[in-house]
């Protein structure tokens, strides 16, 4: 049964930091496979960070460039998610999402985020 789980979500102030991390278990998605994305009330889910189905390379939405960093650790099969500077329009649910193949077909239960301004 393949499972993504993630982990590292709390409550803090504008402009401190949070990691979150995706563990994979199950199988394995390789290096383009773990994504993230999030999901505020009354929005729609939106992808924040992750790497093209192609080359590997980094990807972020507009709204988090320069403030998060999301990186893999190919041995332990999870991907992480460094949040620097949050905003609180920052605040939401975030999920980690896995594929094998370009759409992505398998998401976990989501970790709160919330930033107090």
């Amino acid at each position: 049964q393949v499972r993504l789980v993630e982990s590292g979500g709390g409550t803090v102030q504008a402009g401190d930091s949070l990691r979150l991390s995706c563990a994979a278990s199950g199988r394995t998605f390789g290096s383009y496979g773990i994504a993230w994305f999030r999901q505020a009330p009354g929005k729609e889910r939106e992808f924040v960070a992750g790497f093209t189905w192609t080359t590997g390379s980094t990807i972020y939405a507009d709204s988090v460039k320069g403030r998060f960093t999301i990186a893999r650790d190919n041995a332990k099969n999870t991907v992480n998610l460094q949040m620097n500077s949050l905003k609180p329009e920052d605040t939401a649910v975030y999920y980690c999402a896995g594929r094998v193949a370009p759409t992505y077909t398998y998401w976990g239960q989501g970790t709160q985020v919330t930033v107090s301004s």
